[in-house]
């Protein structure tokens, strides 16, 4: 890892974490992650860590599967550090070819995710990524999804965490890795 200790790398990260209250709506305090992309240091920071972790305890991962839309800023970077493919898990109909979908609830409504059908292979062992888990429902779907799939799920990446939501304990029996948590 270049440029910085662990600590200093999430100190940045930290820090490019803005927050917003009454955002999408009153009574939300959202946490933006724009700022990290903005700035070169702290976007090689997040993947640098990414990568030690992944490096450290999910060496044979095959696939990282980025979740829409912020887990495809983060995920291909990812992936491309470690040398394996990347695959989008996108909302219904945005993706060309025969997919597989599921269905979830969502705080305001219902959603479907959906990945192509050749997208992974059974067996193949994937690592899920996204910006931020809130109370984990689009995660769950999505490992819902990559079951169907018959991938072997190794555990989920983000950048950052809102634990008071309990989000990681609606995907367990999956580990959730997180950079940041509030």
């Amino acid at each position: 890892m270049a440029d910085g200790t662990r600590e200093e790398k999430l100190k940045r990260i930290n820090e490019s974490i803005r927050a917003f209250p009454d955002f999408p709506t009153k009574g939300i305090l959202f946490r933006d992650i724009c700022p990290i992309l903005k700035d070169p240091k702290s976007l090689t920071a997040v993947i640098d860590l990414f990568e030690d972790y992944v490096r450290q305890k999910h060496q044979d991962v095959d696939l990282i599967v980025g979740l829409d839309a912020r887990g495809f800023l983060f995920g291909p970077l990812l992936a491309q550090r470690l040398g394996i493919g990347f695959v989008l898990v996108r909302k219904k109909g945005k993706l060309p070819g025969p997919t597989v979908s599921v269905a979830y609830d969502l705080e305001y409504g219902k959603a479907e995710a959906e990945i192509q059908e050749d997208a992974v292979a059974p067996g193949q062992k994937v690592l899920l990524i996204d910006d931020l888990l809130a109370t984990g429902g689009t995660l769950n779907a999505a490992c819902a999804l990559l079951k169907k799939q018959q991938a072997d799920i190794v555990g989920c990446v983000v950048v950052v965490e809102l634990k008071d939501l309990n989000g990681a304990d609606k995907i367990k029996p999956h580990t959730v890795f997180s950079l940041v948590q509030y």
